[in-house]
């Protein structure tokens, strides 16, 4: 079932959103917010979720608190990598969530933390038990960063690609499987973990995996999976097939449904990082996906659209 609706991944990250265009998120704000409010306006209680934020700054939640998004969200998220792409120490979670809970009245949820095997699988196992110690009790939501390795064939969902030297090629061994479905050393620490770390898994359009990963999850005792539903993949033909099938096999899990991705017919840039020339498009998307697959059948009294900030 959908338990969330997170609206965008890594906003302030220039890989999945063009700052160049909007500089100061004044559009992304604009495009939050309506896809907030068409998402309530098709069911009252399901929490939405501000995508998970990477890097980790507090500047950009105050910009998103001063345009009013936080006012139309039940939670917001972070993400991180120190093992792999950001500059702090893994020790140093407990404070990037404490930065982030001072400046809103809001659960901080962690739906993306990883560890890459591409030095070292060790690294990896340790990196797990690591995370656990760290977050496990203290953020209601924590998705470790993921299931399989990405195929060498594919490409990471980043801008500059081979451009970004080691940190690309650390994209393809987030996995607790490798490519080829066989274990890594960090699948049995993840196992001893299961019920505090949930996933995020991407699935692609036609994904061969999902069958497979669902088996996996299930094995593994997950619970909340984190995956995405692309707004660009929407226009493919037979994209509602493709929406059915994977929905319908990860039925099992709490899902927080990420919706992101602008069709490059959309944006006012032909990337998938761009803002949409109408924001309202990607609002009525939100909001046809959530009626299809979470309806108002089994939602409860509505949910407050205001609510009260901390005031740092």
């Amino acid at each position: 079932m959908i338990e969330a609706a997170k609206i965008w991944n890594e906003p302030n990250n220039k890989s999945h959103w063009d700052i160049l265009i909007d500089p100061e998120w004044e559009q992304f704000a604009a495009m939050a917010v309506a896809a907030a409010k068409a998402i309530r306006a098709v069911h009252p209680t399901l929490p939405r979720v501000l995508g998970g934020i990477s890097p980790i700054d507090p500047r950009f939640i105050e910009n998103m608190k001063a345009r009013g998004v936080l006012d139309h969200v039940e939670a917001v998220a972070v993400h991180g990598f120190p093992l792999d792409w950001n500059l702090w120490k893994i020790d140093e979670w407990p404070q990037k969530l404490a930065e982030i809970e001072a400046l809103v009245c809001l659960p901080v949820w962690v739906t993306e933390v990883g560890v890459s095997s591409f030095g070292a699988d060790e690294v990896q196992a340790w990196g797990v038990r690591r995370t656990a110690e760290l977050l496990a009790g203290h953020a209601p939501r924590i998705h470790w960063y993921s299931l399989y390795d990405l195929p060498a064939t594919w490409e990471a969902t980043t801008r500059h690609r081979e451009a970004e030297g080691s940190s690309y090629y650390r994209h393809f061994h987030m996995g607790l499987l490798r490519e080829d479905g066989t274990p890594k050393p960090a699948l049995e620490i993840f196992a001893q973990h299961a019920a505090s770390l949930g996933l995020c898994q991407w699935f692609h359009f036609e994904d061969h995996r999902l069958d497979e990963a669902a088996r996996w999850m299930r094995r593994l005792g997950v619970r909340h999976l984190r995956t995405g539903l692309s707004w660009a993949d929407s226009f493919r033909p037979g994209a509602l097939d493709w929406f059915d099938r994977q929905m319908g096999a990860l039925a099992d899990f709490d899902i927080t449904v990420t919706f992101c991705f602008t069709p490059e017919h959309r944006g006012i840039a032909p990337h998938h990082t761009s803002p949409p020339r109408e924001p309202v498009e990607f609002a009525d998307f939100c909001a046809s996906m959530i009626d299809r697959y979470c309806g108002k059948a089994d939602a409860g009294p509505a949910a407050p659209e205001e609510k009260a900030l901390c005031v740092p």
